[in-house]
């Protein structure tokens, strides 16, 4: 249960805390009260709580001690009247367990951090249009600036539901038009792998893909398929995990068995990982046998053995640009429907490549 009382009296819940009514003639404390404990001005109380950077440290910790001991906590509400904002950002994201979503929420709140911004983060239990609309109602009644949606895959522009006016920036270029987004440049990332491997001697190369619920996956399929096309390459039939190395592991066993196969562009990190095991306990070594090529350059990635080629996103910029759009629609009520950022990307070459050995002959 979570408790909300400001200075003009009790605060009404909207996000499903609890609000407490305050007996009447029992108010509670006021922003009069922590300046008479804290021995500073109201008015440095208000620059605490609005820009507590502008006070001196130990008056700071002072004005802070004050409010924690009475139970403090500023009117939000009546701020965002005086100053135009909430200073807080809502973020909506999918499945954080998996490493693109949790790097770029953690961008996100670092990139609003930096500009004084806090985040309230909602994770969607799907992709759907129909929970995504429902986070975003739970957000709203939040007192948000505007809001960051990190992938809403299955939603599109004539499903997904968003009040009139709200700042909105999202994770996804379908949104062209409708509102600014950020992607990266799955297509130059993935033929920059899948060339990689063929510039080596490969015949060809198989495909560990995600799901197909997830748009960033199917991007990478396309663009793996046309690769190999353009090139005139047979195309494997696809292989789909679900981004887990769990996953990998399983389809990897599959892999491991067929004696075509000599490299392997895995959708994300993970799963490279996951299938370096199936290879290894199949007698077969990464690259002598078959080359891996992974996507995400996760911190993991260069620790593998043999450390693991593979396409870097930059997360730290994918954060940062969010941020900076939907701020400079916040501050500035600047229209950039059509706005797209494309993030680059960078094949970074170790040791997990190599020319193909004999393995389809044998």
């Amino acid at each position: 249960m979570r408790v909300m009382l400001t200075e003009d009296g009790p605060a009404t819940a909207r996000d499903g805390a609890t609000a407490v009514t305050a007996p009447r003639g029992r108010p509670g404390p006021s922003m009069a009260d922590v300046a008479a404990l804290a021995g500073v001005s109201s008015q440095t109380v208000s620059r605490v709580s609005t820009d507590p950077e502008k006070v001196r440290p130990q008056t700071r910790e002072r004005v802070l001690a004050a409010m924690a001991q009475l139970g403090y906590s500023p009117n939000n509400a009546a701020r965002a009247l005086r100053y135009g904002s909430f200073e807080t950002i809502g973020l909506i994201a999918h499945r954080l367990a998996r490493t693109g979503e949790s790097r770029t929420v953690e961008a996100v709140v670092e990139a609003a951090r930096s500009h004084g911004y806090t985040v309230s983060l909602v994770d969607v239990q799907s992709p759907s249009s129909t929970d995504v609309d429902a986070a975003v109602a739970r957000l709203t009644h939040q007192a948000i600036d505007g809001l960051v949606i990190i992938r809403a895959e299955t939603a599109t522009p004539a499903t997904l539901a968003l009040p009139a006016r709200l700042p909105v920036v999202v994770s996804d270029s379908r949104f062209i038009g409708h509102h600014p987004a950020v992607a990266t440049d799955q297509t130059t990332g993935t033929r920059q792998a899948v060339e990689h491997l063929l510039a080596l001697g490969h015949r060809t190369v198989h495909h560990l893909a995600g799901p197909e619920d997830s748009s960033p996956a199917q991007l990478r399929v396309e663009a793996w398929q046309r690769c190999l096309e353009d090139q005139g390459r047979p195309v494997p039939p696809l292989v789909r995990g679900d981004w887990s190395a769990r996953s990998g592991y399983e389809t990897g066993l599959a892999l491991a068995r067929d004696p075509s196969v000599t490299a392997v562009f895995c959708a994300n990190d993970e799963m490279a990982a996951g299938l370096y095991r199936a290879l290894h306990e199949q007698g077969l070594r990464v690259p002598d046998d078959v080359s891996v090529v992974g996507f995400d350059d996760i911190p993991l990635a260069e620790y593998l053995w043999p450390p693991l080629t593979t396409v870097a996103q930059d997360f730290h910029l994918i954060g940062r640009l969010l941020v900076d759009l939907l701020l400079q629609q916040v501050t500035e009520a600047t229209d950039l429907a059509d706005h797209r950022a494309l993030v680059p990307v960078e094949l970074v070459v170790r040791g997990s490549t190599a020319p193909p050995s004999d393995r389809a002959g044998r």
